[in-house]
């Protein structure tokens, strides 16, 4: 059966309880009329240099490079941490890594099994993360409470099912996607989730990380069908986020849409890795990789883009089929940095114009780890064509969003509003930011200014701190920490003050004094 006739075997039932929730809610419609609607688009593990608009060469994505010329491309901004967990929570808490709940990937494996894929499908306590405080707030909660329609659809990452820390505990009316994000190690799972229900897929369970028979032709693409065979999984997720636009277009709503695009394993639809083929020309293939093999990984890394790319331009078309693009806010963003595992990013120059080498991508407070791309599009309020040096991060979406929806702020958050950036106004700056890390043997880092600090391997011991000019030395190549040492006090002063002790053990950081 082919992807198509799969993916329109599973979508031909729709959900009318999303429908009845979303439509409880009532304004009088001039106030609907004038509360913009808001999408926030996050890749997963798309780099600083993937797109066009921001020096990408050898990868396709006009319709993100037209979204940045219809808006705002950011230079400076940053993600909350350089892995996945840690910098969604910054993202929907408005709260930076030193006071956060989540301060690193946290598999909870006191439960069992959990890396084993299936017996997390046979058990679903043994999927997702661990969980967020049932009193956590998040931006989606205060939307909600100020009328929103909110829908969360992709990677989810902050809390296993069964938990409070679930997207329709956390304030998502409506959730369809991933859990937990071992499951997402492969893009042809055997089920998805729809709110707290998992729905199955007509799926074979190819477990993620499995590899080649051992008969098996690396050069032959017939070795290689079992990983992309059955219902693609960002073609579900694009079909529910596009129904969640269509069912809300009468009043304002809330589209948080996590994409688990571009993150491995290196699976796209064969149609579109054709067109890379014929590109890029014949390749070695990956046989032995970490996810799962490949027949022609720079071909299918570029197709996985490209494909992410052309989703963003059919969510604009639905917009502006529906009459509602001209009151919709879009922001567009990443996670973190590359990946340095079976993705050949350092060939696409993933991260340029930051280093790309494998300690200074994802999983590293430097550059290439936590500087990502942001675009912003806004007709009427975003000039066309701008871009913003503004230095800005994760946290400061909460406050932005609440700024644009008008929703009561937080009371708590380390984040400024950077909606007066959007409007052309007059914008409030953070004197420094700040970042830990508690993977990858501890890390912390600050930006103030042009100045940045780093500092590594805190669990080793490791207390120096590095220093680098941004203005002069972007690729962080020259530590000037002995040059400075006016500058590094400062630093350390702020380490210490942003560092709060984490109640958790995984995210502890002892040689900071955590007991």
């Amino acid at each position: 059966m082919s992807r198509f006739m799969n993916l329109f075997r599973f979508l031909i039932f729709p959900t009318f309880f999303v429908f009845a929730v979303t439509a409880c809610r009532q304004h009088p419609k001039s106030e609907e009329n004038i509360r913009p609607n808001i999408i926030y688009l996050l890749a997963d593990d798309l780099g600083y240099g993937e797109l066009g608009c921001y020096g990408q060469e050898k990868i396709e994505t006009p319709n993100l490079d037209r979204l940045a010329e219809s808006g705002m491309r950011f230079t400076q901004h940053y993600s909350g941490s350089p892995v996945c967990a840690p910098a969604r929570c910054n993202l929907l808490t408005g709260l930076h890594p030193g006071h956060a709940f989540v301060r690193g990937n946290f598999e909870w494996n006191s439960r069992g099994n959990v890396w084993s894929y299936k017996a997390m499908i046979k058990d679903s306590t043994l999927e997702g993360q661990y969980p967020m405080p049932d009193t956590t707030v998040t931006v989606a909660k205060l939307l909600q409470q100020a009328g929103y329609a909110t829908g969360m659809i992709g990677k989810w990452g902050l809390g296993a099912p069964h938990t409070n820390s679930i997207p329709n505990k956390m304030g998502f009316d409506y959730f369809y996607g991933y859990n937990c994000q071992r499951i997402a190690h492969t893009y042809f799972p055997v089920f998805m989730w729809e709110n707290e229900h998992r729905v199955p897929l007509n799926n074979d369970t190819v477990a993620p990380h499995a590899g080649l028979a051992k008969d098996a032709d690396p050069l032959d693409e017939k070795s290689y069908e079992r990983f992309t065979t059955g219902v693609y999984s960002p073609d579900l997720m694009q079909q529910k986020a596009i129904n969640f636009i269509e069912s809300n277009k009468d009043k304002p709503f809330f589209l948080y849409y996590a994409t688990t695009l571009p993150h491995l394993p290196l699976q796209a639809p064969q149609d579109e890795v054709k067109h890379y083929v014929d590109k890029f020309g014949d390749e070695p293939p990956l046989a032995k990789a970490a996810y799962f093999p490949c027949r022609y990984p720079h071909a299918t890394y570029a197709a996985m883009i490209t494909y992410l790319d052309k989703q963003v331009g059919q969510l604009v078309d639905t917009l502006k089929a529906l009459g509602i693009y001209d009151r919709t806010l879009i922001i567009f963003s990443s996670d973190n940095g590359p990946t340095y595992i079976d993705a050949d990013t350092k060939w696409f120059e993933s991260a340029k114009p930051f280093q790309c080498e494998t300690d200074r991508m994802k999983g590293h407070v430097y550059e290439g780890g936590i500087r990502v791309p942001m675009i912003a599009s806004w007709p009427d309020v975003i000039k066309p064509g701008t871009q913003s040096e503004l230095i800005s991060a994760f946290w400061d979406v909460m406050p932005t969003l609440c700024d644009v929806a008008g929703a009561a702020p937080p009371n708590r958050t380390d984040g400024i509003s950077f909606l007066p950036e959007l409007k052309g106004e007059s914008q409030k700056q953070h004197p420094y930011l700040y970042w830990e890390f508690a993977g990858y043997n501890g890390q912390q880092a600050v930006r103030m200014g042009k100045w940045k600090a780093v500092r590594k391997d805190i669990k080793k011991g490791n207390m120096k701190i590095e220093l680098y000019d941004m203005e002069n030395d972007i690729r962080e190549e020259h530590d000037v920490a002995e040059h400075h040492p006016e500058i590094v006090k400062q630093m350390e002063t702020i380490m210490r003050k942003e560092h709060t002790p984490s109640t958790v053990e995984r995210f502890k950081l002892k040689p900071l004094g955590d007991e």
